[in-house]
């Protein structure tokens, strides 16, 4: 299992270069991806037929690992994390 949680400046590397890196390892089974924007995390799972992702999103779902097996919580893993408030961004023009 890899986990990288993704920043404005890594972003795109992480989704591409460093994933293809990552596919080459033969152990390697899960990558998880966890956005700083907002409560979302992909996961990418190896099965015989390639990579196939999912992505959960919200405070109150959970995420499965399967290859520790393990349930992790949405809202744990962003404990602490404050969100702004997208209808008082103010930096949004409206008419």
């Amino acid at each position: 299992l890899v986990v990288e949680v993704l920043s404005p400046s890594t972003e795109n590397y992480d989704r591409s270069t460093k994933f293809n890196w990552y596919r080459r390892i033969e152990s390697l089974q899960e990558y998880v991806l966890i956005s700083q924007q907002t409560p979302c995390v992909e996961r990418f799972v190896k099965r015989a037929e390639g990579w196939m992702y999912s992505d959960i999103e919200g405070l109150n779902a959970a995420i499965r690992l399967e290859s520790i097996d393990c349930t992790l919580a949405l809202s744990d893993i962003y404990n602490r994390v404050a969100f702004p408030n997208p209808e008082s961004d103010t930096s949004a023009v409206t008419d």
